[in-house]
């Protein structure tokens, strides 16, 4: 059914206008059914299909206008089935992963009856003390443009009006993960060029896949809060990108411009943000009262922006088809997981797990005596963050899971050493009882509740007693493996080089024991890679691939593979003593973005370019590059072959290399695939500023590469004839 929105829009009083561009915050059932009653536009889910189509039935059925209601809910990683969080996906270098989560979770999402979610988010991070790394993708704007699309397809499926598709929400729209200090809704400073290259690039990707909504950030951006930036939510995203769906403000956002300072009273935050481009408002004052009385007047906000508005808000109503069929069917409603969607979360886990560090304990013997030891041993704390509390719970621990995996293996389990406790006690147990295993397994790491929102974190070390826990046992002469679960990456100086292994796991969600389990035994081979710097110390952030070239740099200005970082450790780097690099640090993070290793071994040969030299005009057409991977191994495994552009001279110094291009392969022992890429030249353009990005003819190196070996070539762009 098309309805005329132009004539809905005209038949709507100033207050039944703002009504659809409002949606509160949390209400109670009481306080939601008023406001439906009133003719709200939006509502938070709930929370059950029948109680949504009451929400819709009072929408169509009891106001004047008869519009239904847009249900919105924070649906991350899961609704009932929570797959891997966000980061996690994005190690796995796979955007079928993100797409995959992202369509289970719009079908359990629609339907119960929701019709939107807040997601995904594409903030681009360098500094993992943010504690909502964990809810983006990684550091860099290529991979995280290109799961920012995927997760869009994943959400809004074949067509919007689908029974099993949701409205995406880019957010937080723009710079929110360049707060400074890491702290979370702090302020942020970022030029012009680096807004262009590395912010804003996700959300353009994200416009350009389709997404129905936005979300403003909370933070300022170069003295603007974002609910009022005006340039961007409207200039860039409105008018330069031609998005015609709707931007929401976050929770209070708008009333918040008060506690920024810029306006004096919410009156001033409603209209600054209304005009600035903000289409909802979400929560904060709420615009038309109980008796009817509009917060704002015509007078005080322009009815032309108020339309606008509301005509968005209309249209993605319109495309969800909810004015056709605002009601779905509770009798099939999705009221929890389901065994197919679960075993599709832990193949997901599974493509997501990263093998930091093996010295041969890994994989796990199928014989012999293993010790569990830690807090991931018996917590069943996989879920990760934003995840709500009717989502399907984890329904056996690491050691329920890896006693059937290796049911040959004489399991013994530890108990005592918590998150945040250890007695030397339960140490003494542990080390005793490693005395009689061959070897000992420690699952470790952060628990979901200091990763996320407002969970911003001065040390990134894992918590002190964990640490004890592992200094003993390898004090002890234990053979040590580490599962580390994680919403970030970690400093994990002082006991790395102590153990033999380190599988990084994340938080891998519903299936995330059985996924650990199968990787830890060898069924599963871990083939995800690092989507985001672990830094050596707190002081090296931020750290990141792509840093720009420095007039002095400490030996080399690229990143450097582990193997070249080893010439330089040491604890006082005083080498090359005039130049940019820590004295007290070795050159390098940890471990590099795109890092991790696999039980199998592959060799990459023979990378080409389809030419050497070419025009821009040339260009157009695209370049061809090529490089053969063979599995050298004796185990099928998967490698990530990930592509990099080096500008050498261009008129703004430019990063030490840009990804450019990512494939993940499955090989079986003694197979080889060719792997292609295709170069355009948008791939060597870059933003001169805020305003001209150009492309300059000159040398270029491209380079592929899979975490620890890598090949490079030459290519030169010519000027036209």
């Amino acid at each position: 059914m098309t309805v005329d929105l132009d004539a809905l829009i005209a038949r709507m009083t100033w207050e039944q206008k703002l009504l659809q561009l409002q949606i509160v915050w949390r209400p109670d059932a009481a306080e939601r059914e008023a406001l439906l009653r009133r003719g709200i536009g939006s509502t938070f889910w709930p929370p059950s299909a029948e109680e949504a189509n009451e929400a819709q039935r009072i929408a169509v059925e009891e106001t004047e206008l008869g519009i239904p209601v847009l249900v919105g809910l924070d649906v991350i990683h899961g609704q009932f089935t929570i797959f891997p969080t966000p980061l996690a996906q994005a190690a796995s270098f796979d955007p079928a992963v993100a797409e995959l989560d992202a369509r289970v979770s719009a079908s359990e999402a629609r339907s119960a009856g929701v019709t939107w979610t807040f997601s995904p988010m594409v903030d681009v991070s360098r500094d993992p003390r943010w504690g909502r790394v964990v809810e983006g993708f990684d550091e860099d704007a290529y991979l995280a443009s290109v799961f920012a699309a995927a997760k869009v397809a994943g959400y809004q499926g074949r067509a919007l009006t689908a029974g099993d598709s949701v409205a995406a929400c880019l957010k937080h729209f723009v710079a929110y993960g360049a707060g400074e200090a890491g702290r979370d809704y702090n302020s942020a400073d970022v030029s012009d060029r680096r807004l262009r290259e590395l912010y804003l690039e996700p959300f353009r990707a994200g416009v350009e896949a389709g997404a129905a909504t936005v979300m403003a950030a909370f933070t300022s951006l170069n003295g603007t809060p974002m609910h009022a930036g005006r340039a961007l939510l409207t200039g860039v995203l409105k008018d330069e990108w031609g998005f015609d769906g709707v931007v929401v403000g976050d929770a209070d956002g708008v009333a918040q411009l008060v506690q920024h300072g810029i306006v004096p009273d919410e009156r001033g935050a409603v209209i600054a943000a209304i005009e600035a481009g903000v289409d909802i408002v979400m929560g904060g004052t709420v615009l038309v009262d109980s008796d009817g009385v509009a917060f704002v007047s015509p007078d005080e906000l322009s009815e032309e922006r108020v339309d606008d508005a509301v005509r968005r808000v209309l249209r993605l109503k319109q495309r969800l088809g909810l004015f056709e069929h605002p009601y779905v069917d509770a009798s099939a409603a999705s009221h929890g997981t389901t065994e197919r969607y679960r075993d599709l979360s832990r193949q997901a886990a599974e493509r997501c797990t990263v093998l930091l560090t093996n010295g041969g304990a890994l994989p796990l013997p199928d014989r012999g005596r293993i010790l569990l030891a830690g807090p991931y041993a018996r917590s069943l704390d996989h879920l990760g963050t934003w995840v709500q509390h009717f989502a399907s719970t984890v329904r056996e621990s690491l050691a329920d899971a890896v006693a059937a995996e290796l049911p040959a293996v004489d399991w013994d389990i530890v108990d005592g050493c918590g998150f945040f406790d250890a007695t030397d006690a339960s140490l003494g147990e542990a080390v005793s009882r490693a005395a009689d295993a061959d070897l000992v397994v420690v699952a470790v790491g952060e628990p979901s509740r200091i990763s996320g929102e407002a969970s911003s974190r001065a040390d990134i070390t894992l918590p002190e007693a964990q640490r004890r826990l592992i200094h003993a046992l390898c004090d002890a002469g234990a053979r040590v493996a580490v599962v580390l679960v994680t919403g970030r990456p970690l400093v994990v100086e002082d006991w790395i080089d102590r153990v033999d292994a380190v599988l990084c796991v994340w938080h891998l969600g519903s299936e995330a024991p059985a996924a650990i389990a199968r990787t830890l035994s060898g069924r599963a081979n871990p083939g995800g890679r690092v989507p985001m710097t672990f830094p050596r110390a707190v002081g090296q952030i931020p750290v990141h691939y792509d840093h720009e070239r420095t007039g002095r740099p400490a030996r080399t200005g690229r990143a450097l593979l582990p193997e070249t970082i080893a010439e330089f450790t040491g604890p006082n780097n005083t080498d090359d003593y005039y130049t940019s690099k820590f004295l007290d640090l070795p050159l390098g993070p940890r471990f590099d973005f795109g890092h991790g290793l696999s039980y199998t071994t592959f060799a990459l040969e023979g990378f080409s370019l389809s030419t050497e030299a070419l025009t821009a005009d040339e260009l157009d057409a695209g370049l061809r590059a090529e490089v053969t991977v063979t599995n050298t191994g004796d185990r099928a495994g998967d490698d990530v072959v990930l592509l990099f552009v080096t500008d050498e001279v261009a008129s703004v110094t430019q990063p030490v290399r840009r990804l450019r291009g990512f494939s993940r392969v499955t090989l079986a022992p003694g197979e080889s695939a060719a792997v292609g890429f295709r170069l355009d030249a948008d791939d060597l353009r870059f933003w001169a500023d805020g305003s001209r990005r150009v492309l300059e003819p000159g040398e270029f190196t491209v380079t592929v590469g899979d975490g620890t070996s890598e090949q490079r070539l030459a290519l030169r762009l010519e000027e036209a004839a």
